[in-house]
């Protein structure tokens, strides 16, 4: 894979990296790499995953210069990419911690929300812009948000549109810790050594009880995702 890297330790942890620049924007081919790693970890079942962007850049999105330029076939592949790409790292067993090294944006975010755990660097900005862009969310981005952010969060991150920085996003507890940004991935490190100490089977099995409703309707959702007729016009 030309963008996503695999690197699996001794310690049981392994780190997915995303190094697409300057700023990870998701295209169709960058989607197909994210999809195709996530389900190569998936079927090795390490004892956790560290899922990583680069160095400050987590992800800016859909790559706003490539989609308007796609024809049918391809925006229909960009809805179903990120509908995968969701699904894929939310309902992985494991433990996820999501090395968020800097600004994360519209799909960039969504994909920040799909993990357990979020380490982000104080130094990037951070929202969900899709509304501002006019790029609607696919079913199993707004499922994740419905899911992972609190009713407040999802009125003033997704309504609201606008990017905001790291500390605030902690007070609503869209991060769980912000840090100086040469910290982030070293600590995320951490944090997946300590989970990777944890039961698996209880792990896998709270977190499929704490996500199962979300996940349900996900899966049914992006069956007729309503974005696979037509997404950015």
């Amino acid at each position: 894979m030309e963008h996503v890297s695999i690197d699996e330790r001794d310690d049981g942890v392994v780190l997915l990296a995303v190094d697409r620049p300057p700023v990870n924007a998701m295209d169709v081919t960058l989607l197909r790499e994210v999809v195709a790693a996530v389900a190569q970890v998936a079927g090795e079942a390490p004892r956790a995953l560290v899922l990583a962007g680069r160095p400050g850049c987590f992800s800016a999105g859909a790559d706003l210069k490539a989609v308007p330029g796609y024809g049918p076939a391809e925006q229909r592949e960009m809805v179903a990419g990120i509908n995968a790409m969701a699904l894929g790292v939310y309902e992985l067993q494991f433990p996820v911690v999501g090395a968020i090294t800097g600004h994360a944006i519209a799909g960039g975010m969504v994909l920040a929300l799909c993990t357990d755990i979020r380490v982000a660097s104080v130094a990037g900005r951070y929202g969900l812009t899709e509304v501002q862009v006019g790029v609607p969310y696919p079913q199993a981005a707004i499922g994740v948000v419905r899911a992972e952010l609190s009713p407040q969060a999802a009125r003033l991150l997704a309504l609201g549109s606008e990017l905001t920085d790291a500390r605030e996003c902690e007070r609503l507890g869209v991060f769980d810790e912000v840090l100086d940004a040469e910290d982030v991935l070293s600590r995320s490190l951490h944090l997946a050594q300590r989970l990777a100490k944890l039961p698996p089977e209880v792990y896998a099995r709270t977190k499929r009880d704490l996500r199962a409703p979300a996940l349900a309707w996900m899966r049914a959702a992006v069956e007729e995702d309503p974005l696979l007729a037509a997404w950015v016009q």
